[in-house]
């Protein structure tokens, strides 16, 4: 079943144009005087008219407002002000329902002068640098050979002719991508915050080379503007910041990787000279080859002395002299074993003699007898038979029976 639809609210009665367009304007003419700061993009001096018309833009951003102011009131305030130059202004907002437009209406104009443009500069290297933008530790270093390069420079310019002329001479297979911008007056900034951008988002850009020739301090206000400082900052990519000559500081050599004193300094800097790199690597493999050839010498005359020895030039001595060593143990343990042999015999013979001379056969043989009884007693007294007794006599030549006649007296 087809659900039902919802009715839409009925909005309110709506505006006609115009009303908006003057209760914008009713609003306005509220705000108060106001005192702006920017540069002056355009001038208008109608020949005659009373009425002058500046395009005053915000340097760090792409946007403009129109300006109106009597002659006398620039006459007095500025009078040799020319397009670039940075003014302060007091004025008041305007806005013009008929056109829908919004301008201003300045009724003091002061050209901003090189000492308070100083003055502004130092404040603001002061703020940065306390935001930690100048920091070292931060600093990238580019790669020793990049593959591509990014360059922002004027088209054209000197500067892009010295980055590109001395990069290739170095080394001629390199690659630049190069955004030519605006790099003075009130455009500057934001096209090159822009080219920073696409650059940075490029995966193929290794590095960024922002490059502008020499100039005078005002010529090189937008490379110290915040925002392309911040911009810089930001940037994932090494920057390399190589604006006018060697006494030429803007801020952004200090928030950018590297800084180079020249254009042709920041291609030095990049890029490795081919030359001096083929030069460089013919003595690494001299001193290679020498290195090599020492250890290898070092080695054979190890080699020469180890083979040198005894041991090794004529293995059989160590043989030889072991076999000698046994033979020598073996006849002196020989010595001793006959030594000792002799020694035994000779005590062996003494100890026989002493027996011999103490044996009752060595007493037999001197003429005595041993005269026994029949049960093997030894006589030694008369006493010791009776008449008629058997007697056994023992001779060193033999035994003899006898006979006891008589009886002991």
């Amino acid at each position: 079943m087809t659900q039902p639809e919802t009715p839409k609210s009925t909005p309110e009665e709506p505006w006609p144009v115009r009303v908006v367009s003057q209760k914008i304007g009713s609003w306005v003419s509220k705000l108060g005087w106001v005192w702006v700061d920017g540069q002056v993009a355009q001038i208008s001096r109608r020949p005659g008219a009373s009425t002058v018309f500046l395009t005053l833009r915000d340097p760090s951003a792409d946007l403009s407002l129109t300006v109106t102011t009597n002659r006398d009131v620039l006459d007095i305030g500025a009078p040799e002000l020319d397009e670039g130059a940075r003014v302060v202004l007091h004025a008041k907002p305007e806005f013009y329902a008929a056109r829908g437009t919004l301008s201003l209406r300045a009724d003091e104009i002061r050209q901003v002068g090189l000492g308070e443009l100083l003055a502004r500069l130092e404040k603001l290297k002061k703020l940065l640098a306390a935001e930690g933008l100048f920091a070292r530790e931060r600093k990238r270093r580019p790669p020793f050979l990049p593959g591509r390069i990014g360059l922002i420079t004027g088209r054209s310019s000197a500067a892009e002719r010295d980055v590109l002329t001395n990069a290739r001479r170095r080394w001629p297979a390199v690659e630049f991508r190069v955004v030519n911008v605006a790099v003075q007056g009130p455009s500057a900034v934001p096209q090159m915050v822009d080219a920073l951008k696409v650059l940075d988002g490029d995966d193929t850009i290794d590095v960024i080379i922002i490059a502008r020739g020499g100039g005078s301090v005002e010529d090189l206000l937008p490379f110290s503007d915040e925002a392309l400082c911040r911009a810089v900052f930001d940037c994932r990519t090494p920057v390399v910041s190589a604006i006018g000559h060697e006494t030429d500081i803007p801020l952004l050599d200090y928030v950018a990787d590297v800084r180079a004193s020249t254009p042709t300094d920041a291609a030095k800097r990049i890029v490795p000279d081919l030359a001096e790199e083929t030069r460089l690597i013919g003595l690494a493999r001299q001193r290679l080859g020498r290195a090599v050839t020492g250890l290898l010498d070092r080695e054979q005359h190890r080699l020469d002395a180890v083979r040198s020895r005894p041991v090794l030039a004529r293995p059989q001595v160590m043989i030889e002299q072991r076999a000698t060593e046994v033979v020598a143990l073996r006849d002196r343990a020989a010595r001793c074993l006959d030594h000792k042999l002799a020694a035994a015999a000779g005590d062996l013979r003494h100890t026989l003699a002493r027996l011999r001379a103490l044996s009752p056969a060595a007493t037999l043989e001197r003429g005595y007898a041993i005269v026994q009884r029949a049960d093997g007693h030894v006589v030694r007294s008369p006493a010791d038979v009776a008449k008629g007794d058997e007697l056994r006599v023992r001779l060193a030549a033999g035994d003899l029976s006898a006979a006891v006649t008589d009886s002991p007296g």
